[in-house]
């Protein structure tokens, strides 16, 4: 697709640099991206001819272009992130923003506490995280909890205030959650002690924590001090169960980000692993929409640096399942094939797979909730003793008296059973009559159902007015069918519904979604009726002209047919050219026929479409 003038003046304005480009319609930017070559980018926009729809709509919208030059390919990627952030562009995969994650925080004070927090204040406190969930925050305070007695209270616990008795013990002492550093029952350095196998523990590491409380449970029963001993084994029991719900890796495998990304046509999923000595200590699943059918790596490249920054990942080797140009520094980026690092890069593979399993079959049901939903309010309107699970709809063609035919189209949950449309060529009745022919082909239809044995339809739909709605329903008494299928009739003109032995329409609503269901069934068996009578209607017109001449076979009649279009167009050929086509003895044929049967002197009437009724 060729720029406009002026817009093509910008693009050859372009240098062969580095730089992040914006993309602008009548209301504001609509897409922005990077290049290391400005010029060459953007005009392949405008050059190359195999853009997929969603891109090609892009650059019909374009009217105009911004561009920043930046001094390397890294600037550039971290430019357009924050462009992308910034402006939320509606052709650029949107990056969600402005989320807080939870962090657990060591507070900058003499006896620090443990609390959650979402605010993150430079204040010499440490902070831990952030966590993709809540629950996984209160599922490692809980432990730290149970393990350690840190105190809760906000008090200013100064050597003075203290020495001074200006604070009193709270239940925490009584139920044992806190041994009272704020009257002196707990010193300093033993609760510093605490606090490091704490940051130990917030940091994936548990050998130190385990190993200290294996080391007292052992001393408490050497002194024959059991119930002491019982109550470190406890502790150490709840690490233990804490390490084995956690995800243990290769011990080696320290500082690792794993991301793996799996797509369908509308959506990227994306799974992040942190890794912090040898353990999994943060799992994280988004989901991105499509926007210009991008590949895998084009939607993961900028997740990358964004997981990375809201999680404040510091680690400098990165696996993925896709190829990434990340012009990261420093950072080590690969797919791995085989060891501990590529199960590792399975485990998040296995972890997205699944997550994109689920989505779709949460479509797929929300698809049959739908369903069920619209045949739940045909129910409702047509006062029906079932759910119509089964729906079939009937309707005639005829091309001015001459080739009527019949077609039946089934629907099953609300949705097209084209394996279950039928045709029917019309056999007892002769000329336009609209009404025996609905009466034959319900007959037909549900009278071989019978004979065969075969589930019956809820509900029959006939495509006309009361005349053809009420041979459908004599077809069904005949047949001792009825009071077995409910049967209404659609008329074309105001899109009324009729029931039998009523002759007033039934009112259903315009936007109900069940008179919308008889409308695209309607349509449906029109078309599909329609095709069948033309097919056999040309078939007709072809046989009276060619296929009953003697001598000359329906082969060869389709050859001329094909090739010339008309029999008059035959008629004009030469012998010589008719020998060329056919040989001499068919040609022979053709010319005796034609000279006994000469053209009409009046030309044929325009061929009209078939009506249906």
């Amino acid at each position: 697709m060729a720029a406009k003038p002026e817009l093509q003046a910008q693009i050859n304005a372009l240098p062969h640099k580095p730089g992040v480009y914006k993309y602008f319609d009548d209301e504001g930017i609509i897409y922005v991206g990077k290049a290391i070559d400005l010029r060459k980018r953007v005009s392949s926009y405008f050059t190359k001819q195999d853009h997929n729809k969603k891109t090609q709509q892009l650059v019909r919208n374009i009217k105009r272009l911004e561009f920043t030059i930046v001094d390397s390919e890294s600037d550039a990627f971290l430019l357009e992130n924050n462009l992308i952030k910034q402006h939320q562009p509606k052709y650029n995969i949107l990056l969600k923003d402005g989320k807080t994650y939870p962090y657990l925080c060591l507070t900058n004070e003499r006896f620090p506490r443990l609390i959650p927090t979402r605010n993150k204040i430079n204040d010499g406190s440490r902070y831990y995280g952030p966590y993709a969930n809540g629950t996984a925050l209160n599922v490692l305070l809980e432990l730290i909890r149970a393990l350690y007695p840190l105190r809760t209270c906000n008090y200013n616990l100064t050597p003075d205030n203290v020495a001074a008795g200006k604070f009193k013990p709270c239940l925490e002492l009584q139920i044992g959650n806190c041994n009272a550093p704020c009257i002196a029952k707990e010193d300093e350095a033993t609760y510093n002690g605490y606090i490091q196998q704490i940051r130990q523990i917030l940091n994936g590491d548990l050998r130190i924590p385990k190993q200290y409380f294996k080391e007292r449970m052992t001393a408490a029963a050497q002194e024959m001090q059991y119930e002491l001993a019982h109550a470190f084994k406890v502790k150490l029991d709840k690490l233990e169960a804490f390490q084995a719900k956690s995800t243990i890796v290769n011990a080696s495998l320290t500082n690792i980000d794993v991301f793996a990304i799996a797509s369908n046509e509308k959506s990227g999923f994306i799974t992040y692993l942190k890794v912090m000595n040898g353990s999994i200590i943060l799992t994280q699943s988004l989901e991105v929409q499509k926007k210009l059918d991008e590949e895998d790596a084009e939607i993961l490249a900028p997740l990358v640096m964004q997981m990375r920054q809201e999680f404040e990942s510091e680690s400098r080797e990165i696996l993925t399942n896709v190829p990434v140009a990340l012009p990261l520094p420093g950072i080590t980026l690969t797919v791995p094939q085989i060891g501990d690092k590529r199960k590792l890069l399975d485990l998040a593979l296995k972890n997205v797979l699944y997550a994109r399993k689920e989505k779709e079959s949460m479509n797929e049901k929300s698809k049959d909730v739908n369903e069920v939903r619209i045949m739940e309010t045909i129910k409702k309107d047509l006062r029906l003793t079932e759910l119509p699970k089964h729906i079939e709809c009937f309707d005639n063609s005829n091309f001015q008296g001459d080739n009527p035919v019949s077609a039946m189209v089934c629907f099953r949950n609300a949705k097209p059973s084209k394996k279950d449309y039928r045709h029917y060529h019309v056999k007892t009745v002769i000329g336009a009559n609209d009404f025996d022919t609905m009466y034959e082909v319900v007959t037909r239809r549900y009278r071989r159902l019978v004979d065969e044995g075969a589930s019956l339809p809820q509900l029959v739909i006939i495509d006309g007015g009361k005349g053809q709605l009420g041979m459908a329903v004599k077809a069904l008494k005949d047949l001792n069918l009825w009071g077995q299928i409910a049967v209404i009739g659609i008329a074309k003109r105001l899109e009324e519904i009729y029931v039998p032995n009523d002759p007033l329409p039934l009112y259903i609503d315009k936007k109900s979604e069940s008179l919308r269901l008889f409308q695209r069934m309607r349509d449906e068996v029109h078309r599909f009726g329609i095709t069948f009578h033309r097919s056999r209607r040309d078939a007709a017109t072809l046989k009276t002209e060619l296929t009953d001449v003697k001598g000359l076979g329906p082969i060869t009649a389709d050859k001329l047919l094909n090739k010339f279009k008309s029999v008059k167009k035959i008629r004009e050929l030469s012998e010589a050219e008719l020998v060329a086509e056919v040989g001499k003895a068919k040609a022979k044929v053709l010319q005796a026929y034609f000279a006994e049967n000469e053209a009409p002197a009046h030309p044929m009437p325009p061929r009209q479409l078939p009506t249906s009724n």
